[in-house]
């Protein structure tokens, strides 16, 4: 028996009835599923429901969930780092006015004029406290980066994890499974 298949924009055609025409569960999660049996629509669908309920308990993993929580972390990371470089704001100011009371102390401790020590403190405390703060934000910054990765790399497991579940089954039914 001959099938002739016809793919137009991602929706394929068999004998002039559409197959396809929206993702299966398996593709949803980037596993390619065909059935070696030359079971019918129907039953892959039925098929690839039971391996997923079965891979979900046997794994603890549920891909659409951890995309979920991966997309949420990922924001997560970008609001933590964007906090880290918003830490430095007003650093300088605050070391101005330090280095300036500094200033103002060393001067009339030796008996100079206050305020060129006050300026000159003010501007030394500026620039420190503005190196501190920024290298401060930086490793607040990395840190976020690192936890963030770490968590993109742990779901990428799981769901990996998953997927050779799903397709354990599946080939137990009879399907060739590639992801």
């Amino acid at each position: 028996m001959r099938i002739n298949c016809l793919v137009i924009l991602g929706f394929s055609l068999f004998a002039g009835s559409a197959y396809a025409q929206s993702k299966t569960l398996a593709a949803t999660i980037d596993v390619y599923v065909f059935p070696n049996n030359g079971q019918p629509t129907e039953q892959q669908s039925k098929d690839e429901g039971e391996c997923y309920n079965w891979a979900v308990t046997n794994t603890g993993a549920d891909p659409f969930a951890l995309q979920q929580q991966a997309a949420a972390a990922q924001q997560q990371t970008q609001q933590q780092v964007q906090q880290a470089q918003g830490a430095t704001q007003g650093a300088g100011a605050k070391g101005a006015v330090a280095g300036a009371a500094a200033g103002g102390l060393i001067g009339a401790i030796a008996d100079e004029d206050k305020s060129e020590a006050a300026a000159a403190g003010a501007v030394v405390g500026a620039v420190a406290a503005r190196r501190r703060a920024k290298a401060g934000s930086q490793q607040a910054a990395a840190a976020a980066q690192q936890s963030g990765a770490a968590t993109q790399q742990a779901t990428a497991e799981q769901i990996g994890n998953f997927k050779k579940a799903f397709s354990v089954c599946l080939e137990s039914k009879k399907y060739m499974v590639k992801f």
